[in-house]
């Protein structure tokens, strides 16, 4: 199950900082009134998003084109320094076993699509 807590692994590192882009779609928790997509065109919205990354694109800009997160554009999607109890479970998962530059797969939480960039 995707919500189900996995336990940090020894290797893991404590604490890691981080940015993420958030695409939401209706029904996701949080989503706003204004969310009008449906879940498939969030989560493409995110891989085209991940892609953008991938192929070069600044995170910050791509945060400011794509995320649904009140404040990104302004923060950057900076997460600043965060241990695994404080992100959702599917989320942690991700985040923690990305190296320093590495970029996210698309990660799904009951808030919406995600796109991770761990910056240390």
């Amino acid at each position: 199950m995707a919500s189900a807590k996995r336990e940090r692994s020894p290797s893991e590192p404590a604490k890691i900082t981080a940015r993420h882009l958030l695409v939401q779609y209706q029904g996701a928790r949080t989503a706003k009134v204004h969310i009008v997509r449906f879940r498939d065109e969030a989560c493409l919205r995110a891989m085209q998003a991940r892609d953008e990354v991938r192929a070069g694109a600044d995170f910050a800009n791509v945060v400011k084109k794509y995320s649904d997160e009140p404040g990104a554009d302004k923060s950057a999607g900076a997460l600043g320094t965060i241990e695994r109890k404080d992100v959702v479970p599917s989320f942690a998962d991700a985040a923690f076993v990305l190296h320093p530059s590495e970029i996210s797969d698309v990660v799904e939480t009951e808030f919406g699509f995600h796109v991770i960039a761990r910056t240390e």
